[in-house]
């Protein structure tokens, strides 16, 4: 398909093969050493991936940080990312890590609904503000929460501030893609689905996206900054993989943007 190549990230980052089971391998040692401080596996909804993990701060927390996964809607899960509350968390915050179903078991739009659902489980099960942050389709997910009416009045005044990380912003372009046989989109889905068409938000937003990310990554968070007329930080020498390292970091920009 026309698209493919432009978004394909691995094939364009050195050693990517080695990044997957890396993340595995870290969130594994985070998840046992955090012990009797690690809710794992808690439900929000029917299906076994509809599920986070959630990582409580050592002492009375200042809120939850939220953080959803990406790959393209179609792969990974919660236990990839734990390692990546370390920042919030030294910093006296929950984190709760999101999962959900995946395409083509269900439609982007079923997968938005998921988050909502699970954002709206913290809310009910934590006090204090929340931050909302994502990374790839977790930015898109994240930035989809700040749609009218996705989050009920009393959730979504809790939304502090929410960071999407190299966001797919505009669906629209992903109709010229080979993945669109699992996302099953047309051009109307698309659309509808697409946070560079909402109307821009109340609630600040910071996006985040790798200086040495493909093209398209740069068009899409440039294309959502404009269309809500929000600040967007280019990392310098990151890509699409370890622009995410910030969030281990609690002195990091991006750490301090979400706890502050």
């Amino acid at each position: 398909m026309k698209l493919d190549d432009a978004y394909a990230n691995a094939a364009h980052i050195p050693q990517a093969a080695q990044y997957p089971p890396r993340w595995s391998e870290a969130a594994a040692a985070f998840r046992e050493a955090m012990g009797a401080r690690a809710d794992l596996g808690v439900s929000y909804g029917p299906s076994a991936r509809q599920a986070y993990d959630l990582f409580h701060a050592e002492g009375p927390a200042h809120g939850t940080m939220v953080f959803v996964h990406g790959g393209y809607w179609l792969k990974f899960g919660r236990s990839t990312w734990s390692h990546f509350a370390k920042g919030a968390l030294a910093r006296n915050w929950n984190v709760a890590m999101v999962e959900y179903d995946l395409c083509p078991d269900v439609t982007i739009a079923q997968i938005t609904r998921q988050v909502a659902t699970a954002i709206t489980s913290l809310a009910a099960r934590l006090d204090g503000p929340m931050t909302l942050s994502g990374h790839s389709a977790g930015g898109h997910l994240v930035a989809r929460m700040l749609a009218p009416g996705m989050l009920e009045p009393d959730v979504a005044a809790r939304i502090q501030k929410v960071a999407p990380i190299s966001p797919v912003a505009d669906l629209r372009p992903l109709l010229e893609t080979s993945m669109n046989a699992d996302f099953k989109m047309d051009l109307a889905i698309a659309a509808a689905e697409s946070p560079v068409l909402q109307p821009p938000p109340d609630t600040p937003v910071c996006i985040w996206v790798g200086a040495q990310e493909r093209p398209v990554f740069l068009q899409q968070a440039a294309a959502l900054a404009g269309a809500w007329s929000v600040p967007q930080v280019i990392v310098p020498s990151k890509h699409h993989f370890d622009v995410i390292d910030a969030l281990c970091d609690p002195q990091s920009d991006l750490v301090r943007y979400l706890t502050t």
